[in-house]
């Protein structure tokens, strides 16, 4: 089972900027596609960004031109890079691996005010 921990959340003005991270354990990181993806109040989880193994990457229009997603192999870890925060954007922000198998982090705030 790979572990998947979220840090970078927080509390930011709208045009403001966060980097979101997410470290995995295990060996299989390299080898997974993965995502962020996020949940406002009411709302249903929706993918925000995805990379896969080889960095091929894919983002909602909603967040096209403002959010970056990377990752860094070596360290087992993938990053969200959010610009141009906007209020619309505060939501609980979750990483997930796809390798033959799914799992979650445990997800990170990320609240914008106006």
């Amino acid at each position: 089972q790979v572990r998947l921990v979220e840090s970078g959340g927080g509390l930011v003005q709208a045009g403001g900027s966060l980097r979101l991270s997410c470290a995995a354990s295990g060996s299989i990181f390299s080898m997974a596609v993965m995502g962020w993806y996020r949940q406002a109040p009411g709302k249903q989880r929706e993918p925000v960004a995805i990379i896969s193994s080889s960095g091929s990457t894919n983002y909602a229009d909603s967040v096209k031109g403002r959010f970056t997603i990377s990752r860094d192999n070596a360290k087992n870890t993938v990053y969200l890079q959010m610009s141009s925060l906007k209020v619309e954007d505060t939501a609980v922000y979750y990483c997930r691996i796809d390798s033959g198998f799914t799992s979650w982090g445990q997800g990170t705030q990320v609240t914008v005010s106006s």
